[in-house]
């Protein structure tokens, strides 16, 4: 398991390169630590980051999320509900066909994911497992 997340994290930092316009400003430091936070330090980080990659491609809706990624529903909508709270996402509309998609603050950014992705990476490969 931990070998297939590795090699996502692998895509996933190839996608964030593709996206992203070389950019040279460094992003402040409560910009940093807080998409490190949300990313590497919590349980969820894994699973918000596979959401922000899949709206890098579109835009999406809980429902259609949690299908994509093979989710609960329920799990989807408390990622959203911390990524838009972070500023992470935008949503248009309300309730069941909310539409979520890039806050304009995470683009402006996004290339900072791609340490948090390393750090996810370290943290994973760290992990021991006991049989």
């Amino acid at each position: 398991m931990f070998y297939y997340m590795s090699n996502q994290l692998l895509e996933f930092k190839e996608i964030i390169r593709s996206k992203h316009v070389s950019n040279t400003r460094k992003p402040d430091k409560q910009t940093r630590k807080l998409l490190l936070y949300l990313f590497t330090s919590t349980r969820g980080g894994f699973t918000r980051l596979r959401i922000i990659v899949h709206l890098l491609e579109r835009p999406y809706n809980t429902h259609q999320l949690a299908q994509t990624l093979d989710l609960d529903y329920k799990a989807v909508q408390h990622h959203m509900k911390i990524l838009e709270k972070n500023n992470m996402v935008s949503k248009i509309g309300e309730k069941y066909g909310a539409i979520f998609h890039l806050s304009n603050f995470l683009e402006l950014n996004i290339h900072t994911l791609e340490e948090a992705i390393d750090k996810l990476d370290r943290k994973m490969n760290q992990k021991k497992i006991y049989l």
